[in-house]
């Protein structure tokens, strides 16, 4: 018998095959104008050397390198899940590139993870999927990192303050320095239902109001440095949320086009046109089909969803075992599916959701903050549009339908319907939540910081396309594009050795060999590897309106990038001096960040953060003045490097060299 379990407006079929009532009319409005009230006393004031807010895998790696280097560590989560991609958003399957892989080439706390996860199934991939080599259950994912940080803590004699399902309210800055900061931890209120019962949608902006609520009681938090008066705060959090609440300079979406970012789809930049959000889900594969009744809402989204290629429509069990975590046959490499296989859905025109305009844009621009209240004294509610990620919530439950009964493709003539699959919901699903999504949304794209000053970047320091693409920008569409004196600026910045050549004007552009390696940094603390890989917003609003097509020229700069490196001025704010931002939200363009954003760079740049903090406080070196001199050499920079490189985080690649144009072997 099926037991239904009705709250509020939304009624959950907990052992069901799907959401049968989530209904349209549950309340997700536009953000609101943020009502100021009095704050309240504070709960619990705890000291910490370094402040990690967002406890997704950059905020945990920054956690552990400085556990291990003795520090006394806050970690504060918006969930109840750390881990963030791999475990919260449900994409556990790791984005790697085969030679990074194949050579185990990655900051030594993400090599102990993926090693962890498979010794866990018996040295086997856990999913046997095609995406990747290690796909697993996100819970998996959340028990080892916690492992991980615990031995941290253990071996570097430092201690770790965990505040999950902890909002931070409000910064506290006197000068160049934070000096405390305000967080709210929620919890079930009495008679409550359970956390992780509602959609996020409904719960996010009263997780960030201070009163207790029908469904939370909250704990006001004060987190402060220790009585040194020192202390580093990191900004790790999915969105940039100390970016916004501190009026830092930051963007959002697409940057203009410029010889740094020739690809841009926008002359003028799109601050609407970030990358796609996706709620994740898992599904099991059953012997028998299984029944499903539609949504109320599913014929608004029916006609945007897509396998996007006939072989998938013709075989939709190559989707299911793309992103496959948990096989009956692990390790197999087998594209058939078996009864109790287990598949996280994470798919372009299928649980994408990407708004592209001023109307369902899911990160507010610093405008509709300022418009709604949210940079008031005591009114964040997180920087979110509620409404939007609503609507992916439905995108993802729709998706699910779609891929049981849907007969009609929105790109492809043929759509085969695959019944025996069930959709998996309830608190011991792999994704942990009564209704079945990802806790949190997997979002690609955050608010990106724009670093200081620096040599050679007047507008403040950036990470650009430029830095890092193999593309051939010798293409006649950046001849035809860009303007002779942009061009001529292009083709200096890919010279390397005869950049002074083109500047002069003894080498033309059109003569300018294009560059074989990526821009090598002489502030690296960490690598990377991986596409620049798009999943572009929409031009209509709302996404899923029927013939939306996405962005024009939005996957121009898609393609294949250099190994590349993770610059320092790329996490250090202007302003203020005790305050590293990584993950995500550190100082790239759009273009670039389509290939920072996957989950062992996201561990490289937590590493080159909790690192760089811990040797702050013991130098007494601001990060800032690690830099601020460059490109002169600066020895307390280089023993930086030294110590991140001997605690195996790599700061730079084999052969790295000015030399060294020849990365085709690096695939």
């Amino acid at each position: 018998m099926k037991k239904v379990l009705t709250l509020g407006a939304v009624s959950l079929q907990i052992s069901g095959a799907l959401i049968a009532g989530w209904s349209s009319s549950t309340a997700a409005a536009p953000a609101q104008l943020a009502q100021n009230v009095t704050p309240k006393a504070v709960d619990q004031a705890v000291a910490c050397d370094v402040l990690v807010v967002g406890g997704g895998i950059s905020g945990v790696a920054a956690s552990y390198e400085a556990l291990k280097a003795g520090r006394t560590v806050c970690l504060t989560e918006i969930t109840d899940w750390i881990g963030g991609q791999l475990t919260a958003q449900g994409t556990s399957a790791l984005d790697e590139k085969p030679t990074q892989r194949s050579q185990l080439y990655f900051p030594q706390g993400y090599t102990e993870l993926r090693q962890r996860i498979l010794a866990q199934n018996n040295n086997k991939n856990p999913g046997s999927c095609w995406v990747s080599l290690v796909c697993f259950l996100p819970k998996e994912g959340h028990e080892i990192l916690q492992s991980l940080l615990k031995e941290a803590e253990k071996q570097g004699k430092g201690k770790l303050y965990l505040f999950p399902n902890t909002a931070v309210k409000s910064l506290q800055i006197e000068g160049s320095q934070i000096q405390s900061v305000r967080g709210i931890q929620h919890s079930p209120a009495a008679g409550a239902p359970p956390l992780n019962t509602y959609p996020l949608s409904r719960t996010i902006e009263d997780s960030y109001r201070e009163a207790d609520s029908e469904l939370f009681k909250k704990k006001i938090v004060r987190f402060t440095p220790p009585a040194s008066g020192k202390w580093s705060v990191v900004e790790a959090t999915e969105t940039g949320e100390l970016l916004a609440l501190a009026d830092l300079p930051y963007q959002v979406g697409v940057d203009a086009r410029s010889y740094r970012n020739p690809s841009s789809s926008s002359e003028t930049g799109n601050p609407y046109c970030a990358q796609a959000l996706t709620y994740t889900f898992a599904m099991e594969a059953t012997k028998t089909p299984q029944t499903a009744q539609p949504p109320d809402f599913y014929a608004q989204y029916e006609k945007s969803y897509s396998f996007n290629d006939e072989r998938y429509a013709q075989s939709p069990e190559l989707v299911f075992t793309y992103r496959r975590i948990a096989s009956q046959k692990p390790n197999s490499g087998s594209k058939t599916v078996l009864p109790g296989d287990i598949s996280m859905q994470n798919w372009s025109w299928g649980n994408d959701y990407a708004p592209g305009t001023s109307a369902d844009n899911y990160l507010l621009t610093r405008e509709q903050l300022r418009s709604t209240g949210q940079l008031e004294p005591d009114g964040w509610l997180g920087g979110y549009r509620v409404s939007t990620l609503k609507g992916a919530e439905e995108q993802a439950i729709g998706f699910f339908h779609w891929f049981h009964s849907g007969t009609s493709d929105a790109k492809q003539p043929i759509k085969k319907p695959y019944p025996n699959i069930r959709y998996l919901q309830g608190f011991d699903s792999p994704m942990g939540t009564a209704h079945g999504l990802s806790k949190y949304p997997y979002l690609r794209e955050s608010r990106r910081l724009v670093g200081r000053y620096a040599y050679g970047y007047p507008n403040g320091f950036l990470v650009d396309e430029v830095a890092m693409s193999r593309k051939n920008f010798k293409d006649r569409y950046y001849t035809e594009t860009l303007s002779p004196e942009a061009y001529r600026n292009l083709a200096a910045s890919i010279a390397g050795l005869r950049t002074i050549d083109v500047i002069r004007g003894k080498l033309e552009p059109q003569q300018v060999e294009t560059r074989g390696r990526s821009h090598i940094y002489p502030d690296s603390v960490g690598i990377g590897h991986y596409n620049l890989d798009f999943h572009p917003c929409m031009v209509e609003s709302p996404p899923e309106k029927p013939g939306n097509q996405e962005r024009p020229g939005e996957r121009q700069g898609a393609g294949e990038a250099f190994p590349f490196q993770i610059p320092l001025r790329s996490m250090i704010p202007p302003k203020i001096d005790n305050l590293l931002v990584t993950g995500k939200s550190m100082a790239m363009s759009h273009i670039s960040a389509s290939a920072y954003r996957v989950h062992a760079i996201e561990w490289s740049m937590g590493a080159a953060a909790g690192t760089t903090a811990a040797y702050s406080l013991e130098t007494g070196i601001m990060p800032y003045q690690l830099v601020e001199n460059l490109p002169r050499a600066n020895p307390k920079l280089e023993e930086l490097q030294k110590r991140l490189n001997a605690n195996g985080n790599p700061t730079a690649f084999p052969n790295t060299s000015i030399l060294n144009t020849n990365w085709k072997d690096w695939k």
